[in-house]
């Protein structure tokens, strides 16, 4: 039977005194949260704490997508312990269930070595797998393979027209593309006899009461971002990472196979699309993924947004996190 979503009870979200407080940045992509994790990392160090990355964003899971993601080098970390990078073939498939279980675990190994968990990601149900009471219906696989046949059969416009009759509130946050996210919901509501909805939580204290920290910067200026971003992936090997990762497997990963650029070179390779078109594809998507962010976090009144450009980021961060009448190590 499934258990009941709503609000953690009290003592699973109340902090441990003398454990550290997790830090979640969160926010849309090519802001700057990479960035700012290894600088607050490096000041925490620096008072005599320090702090580990455990990473929230799905893409980033995969090994060998690289490029692509904008995942740090190794050589490129500073030394700060990162966790749930690379820990997945493209060709499998990704589960926020799977995550919470690895994340949690990580978030509690960290506290318990006294050190800051900085949870760090642009994938919202990822990061809130982490923070929230969030439990997730079972999935039934008769009726999976059944919603699946009709979705390779219907087409997902035709499976997200069912779901925007079944389950308005769901279709409305769901892209008529989305098939997979489509047929999961559908799944949930014929498994539960509920809205998709119902199966997340109503964000309340977040567990061991972390802080949320989004990072947004001027519409223009990151569209600028974006597109300097999505040159310097073309420039730095892009291409090539996706012709080697096809060869393992990538154009049959459920989830892999859809993440941004990957799926436009894909088509470049296919010879579907030239280079320059893969390219704007790339950045209109990525402008578009921008927005679904913005949208999910700005729903969350815990965030503390904060201007990516704004000088102070580190002091201003760790004065939302820190008490001002107590050591670093009770935060």
């Amino acid at each position: 039977m499934t258990r009941p979503i709503g609000r953690a009870p009290l003592s699973a979200c109340s902090p441990v005194p003398g454990l550290p407080r997790p830090i979640a940045l969160v926010g849309p992509t090519a802001t700057g949260k990479s960035d700012l994790a290894l600088d607050l990392a490096e000041e925490l160090a620096r008072r005599g704490a320090g702090a580990e990355v455990v990473n929230a964003d799905a893409m980033q899971l995969y090994r060998g997508m690289d490029v692509g993601t904008a995942k740090l080098p190794p050589a490129a970390r500073r030394g700060v312990p990162h966790h749930l990078l690379d820990v997945l073939e493209v060709t499998d498939t990704a589960t926020v269930a799977a995550y919470q279980r690895d994340a949690r675990a990580a978030v509690d190994a960290i506290r318990a070595r006294g050190r800051v968990p900085l949870v760090v990601g642009g994938s919202g149900l990822y990061v809130q797998a982490v923070l929230d009471d969030l439990a997730f219906p079972g999935t039934d696989p008769a009726l999976r393979a059944r919603l699946d046949a009709e979705l390779a059969a219907l087409g997902a416009p035709a499976m997200h027209a069912r779901l925007a009759d079944r389950d308005p509130d769901a279709a409305r946050g769901i892209l008529a593309s989305n098939g997979r996210r489509i047929v999961r919901a559908l799944e949930v509501v014929e498994l539960t006899g509920r809205p998709f909805a119902a199966s997340l939580p109503v964000p309340g204290t977040p567990r061991h009461d972390a802080v949320l920290v989004g990072l947004d910067r001027d519409t223009e200026v990151l569209d600028e971002r974006i597109a300097a971003r999505v040159d310097a992936m073309l420039a730095g090997g892009l291409v090539d990472e996706v012709a080697a990762l096809a060869a393992r497997g990538l154009r049959e990963g459920a989830t892999a196979a859809r993440a941004v650029g990957y799926r436009e070179v894909l088509e470049h390779l296919d010879g579907t699309i030239d280079l320059d078109e893969a390219r704007r594809r790339t950045v209109v998507a990525t402008r578009r993924l921008v927005r679904r962010q913005r949208s999910w976090f700005r729903r969350d009144g815990r965030v503390h947004w904060l201007d990516a450009a704004a000088p102070d980021l580190v002091a201003t961060v760790l004065g939302l996190a820190v008490p001002s009448d107590g050591p670093l190590r009770s935060i």
